[in-house]
Order: structure tokens, then sequence, then C-alpha cells
């Protein structure tokens, strides 16, 4: 079965050939560590391990690059006002971001470099631009490249080369003050740096921010390679400069295939702090959120299509997962002796339409609807007594495999199913204090219960579901 993906640079879905056979090169935009993450960054790089996730499910070895910006105008700020040194104030952040990783089950990449450890090998590219002449110094010793020197800007955007001028681009230190199409190469120091400076040809100065991942995807991916990926708000100007500037270098293309994804918005608005509806997944842990729940959320809607995160959308997580939990068990338990064929039917019509569906540009609603027919139909089967152990393992095998991919549905997670009495006692008198509205007491009875080494957590319909803690 081939994979195809929507080209963000042809406009259009077509089929996936990598450089080297069986191998793919990604590279993707990673944080910026000024702060904590929030979710709108993690959709993208829940886009990302989706993508990762796919392309090993079809059988390719990735190595995959993920960037790490811990210099520039950002982070430079921020740790000047909090009177740390640049290393150690993004340190805490790089930190953070590994660590939300992991709540969110995102398998890590080959190589995530920071821009401050590669600072030669962004003077080597800057130095390769000078001398072909796609780059100059100006008056205030920063190097910039020259847009008219490269004819094929905005291709992956669809820029108005005009419009360009005329002040589409906010004009800032990225820009040169006679050119607002002229970015940035490399930012000669001024005070507001502060001790951030490095040495270079041109003089002490840093990076400008686009220049760093050039040099880092080069460093190793080689000069060309498979699929770079990113938010669309990435598209113009950023992954445009990137173009720009390693195609002027090298002299050949750059990326084959550019894969973006939309952006989050949360109760139908955009995330801001002034409408209270901005979460980090710190904010969401404390709410009592659990990692896959949110990434359940964060992975049900095409990475194409703008997704609309809430909390509601959160506790419907939390059913479904709970539903699947419980299918799960119900597997397990199932002693029936036989060959397991009657579960064969079930088992290739929904891994055929799952297959189809996530090689068809990651179509994740097709791919959740074949999960949740195989789900239908094995509890078809075991309702009917029909279905064996050697079936019923073959139905979570299937499972593993698209877990594989999902990354949320634990299969094999071990959980307690024989609650002690006096626990359950205590959650039946929880259940009917939740009932009389007595939430005070509701409450009081899940502390006794934490106490015993259990959660309690709640269903639909009044229900609960007891596991350890």
């Amino acid at each position: 079965m081939s994979l195809e993906f929507f080209n963000t640079m042809e406009r259009r879905v077509v089929p996936f050939h990598p450089i080297r056979s069986g191998e793919v090169g990604m590279y993707t935009c990673g944080p910026t560590v000024y702060n904590y993450a929030h979710i709108g960054n993690f959709r993208a790089y829940m886009f990302e391990d989706l993508l990762r996730r796919t392309l090993e499910f079809f059988g390719y070895r990735v190595r995959q690059v993920m960037n790490l910006t811990d210099v520039d105008d950002k982070t430079i700020r921020d740790s000047r006002a909090a009177g740390i040194p640049l290393r150690d104030f993004t340190a805490k952040y790089k930190k953070a971001f590994f660590e939300d990783l992991k709540t969110l089950n995102i398998e890590p990449a080959e190589v995530y470099p920071a821009a401050t450890d590669h600072i030669p090998q962004m003077i080597r590219l800057i130095s390769v631009l000078m001398e072909k002449g796609y780059a100059y110094q100006a008056e205030d010793q920063s190097i910039y490249f020259s847009i008219d020197k490269f004819p094929d800007y905005g291709k992956l955007a669809k820029i108005d080369r005009e419009n360009q001028r005329s002040g589409v681009r906010i004009r800032n230190d990225e820009y040169a003050k006679d050119s607002v199409a002229d970015f940035a190469l490399w930012k000669a120091w001024d005070e507001l740096d502060g001790d951030v400076a490095w040495e270079s040809p041109w003089g002490k100065g840093r990076p400008g921010w686009h220049i760093e991942c050039s040099a880092m995807s080069s460093e190793y991916l080689g000069d060309a390679f498979d699929i770079h990926t990113g938010g669309i708000d990435n598209m113009f100007p950023h992954h445009e400069d990137e173009i720009a500037q390693s195609e002027a270098a090298t002299g050949k293309k750059w990326v084959n295939y550019w894969l973006h994804c939309a952006h989050l918005m949360v109760n139908g608005e955009k995330m801001s702090k002034s409408l209270g509806n901005f979460y980090t997944l710190r904010d969401l842990a404390g709410m009592g959120w659990k990692g896959r729940e949110i990434r359940w959320v964060l992975i049900g809607a095409h990475y194409r299509r703008k997704l609309n995160f809430t909390l509601e959308a959160l506790g419907q997580a939390r059913e479904t997962l709970a539903r699947f939990d419980e299918f799960f068990d119900r597997m397990r338990s199932i002693d029936r002796e036989g060959d397991g064929s009657e579960a064969e039917l079930a088992v290739s019509t929904a891994a055929a339409a799952f297959s189809s569906a996530i090689a068809d540009d990651l179509n994740i609603s097709e791919a959740l609807a074949a999960m949740f027919e195989l789900l239908r139909s094995g509890n078809k089967l075991a309702d009917a007594g029909g279905l064996s152990k050697a079936g019923a393992e073959r139905i979570l095998g299937a499972f593993r495999r698209f877990d594989s991919v999902i990354g949320a549905l634990e299969v094999d997670a071990v959980r307690c199913n024989e609650v002690p009495p006096e626990v359950v006692q205590l959650a039946e008198e929880r259940k009917a204090a939740r009932l009389a509205k007595n939430f005070a007491e509701s409450d009081r009875l899940r502390d006794e219960i934490a106490k015993l080494g259990y959660v309690v957590e709640d269903q639909p319909k009044q229900e609960y579901r007891l596991k350890k803690a």
C-alpha cells in the first residue's frame, strides 16, 4: 500500500517516494524554549508524531530532527528580565518540554539540536551565501539575505513579492531597514543582547531565526531530505526564508515534501490568555486530565483542519478510552478453546480499513472508525459466545498494531479487576451521595477511597470505574 500526503508546495495529495528506499529524513520545527509549550504547540508536535508513527507503521526507518530554538529575541529578553544566564534560563524549559513529550507519549526524535550548539555551522552557511552573492552586510553590520537574488521566493506560501515590499511583513530587526523583504542571517550585537554574542567574520553578534533550521537540518540530514513539517503559521516567512537560504547555498532542491498542520482553537476561539482559554499541558494535568486523554483529543481532527479543543472533548475522550479499556479487559478474560478463525474476518477487515485510511494523508477519522468497528465486532462475537481465547488475542494484536500509530490505547496496561469489598462499598456510598447532590460527602468519600490506594473515575449515567492509584 502506498502512502500519499498533501504536499503544500504542490497544493495537492501526491504519492510519497523517499530519496533512499526504506528510509525517511524528516525535519520538524520544534519549540522556542522561553516558556512552557502550550496545547497549540502540541497540536503540531502531535501531528508530527502521527506522521512519524505512520511512516514506521509502513516499514520506513525514520531519522527525525527537531530543533530547539534557544537563542532569539524572546529567550534573550526573558532571561535578562529574570537575571539568569541564557543557557540556564532555557534549560528549565527544555527539561519541561521533554517531560511533556513523555506525558503525551510522543516518540522521541533521533536528534534535538539546540541552536546555541551549532553557531559554527551557521557561520559556515552564511559565509557560503556571502561568497555566492546572496547575502550582504548592511550599515548596522548585520548580514542580510537579498531576496532579489532568489527569484523562486514565495512558491511555498504563494506570496506576492510586491506585497512583501509594501509592508506585509512587520518591520523589526529580523529584516533590513531599507527592505522589508531581506531577512537577517546574522544580527550585529547591541546592548539589549547583553552577553549573548559570538565572534564571526562580520563582527560580534548572533544568528537570525531562519538560518538556524537550515544549518542544523543540513548537519544531520544532508543538503536534501524528504519531509519538512510545521504549522501553517511557519509557511511564511520562516519556511520561505529557509528554502531561499538553503537552495541558494547548495544550488539544488532542499525538501521534497512540505506538510503543514492547521491551527488549534479553544472553545471555537483563538487561544489567548486574555480570553482565559490558554492552556499548557501542566494546566490540564493540574485539572486531573491524563496525557492519553489530551493526546486523543489532539489527534482527533485531520491535521489540515482546524481543531477545536474543549474540556468537554477531554471528558468524551476519557469515556471513550474507558470503553476501550473495558473491552481489552473483556478480551483478556475469554478462555474458550478454539483456533481463532472466528475473528479472522473482523480483524482483517479492520486492519485493511485502518491501513488504507492512515495511508491516505493521515485520514485519522476513517482510521478511528476502523478501530471502533473492530471493537463492536469483538463484543458481538463475545456476546454470542463464539469468541475463543485465540480469537480474542487476534483482536488484541490488531489493536496493538493500531496503537503503534494512535499511541493512546494502552492495550496491555495492567488494571485491577478485583477491588476490595471495602473500596466498592465506599464507591457505592459516594455514588449515592452524588445522586443526592451531596458533593461535600462525595468528595470526602473520594478521599477515603484514595487513602486505600484507589482512584474512582466518574462515568456516564452516574456510573464509576475503580482502579489502582
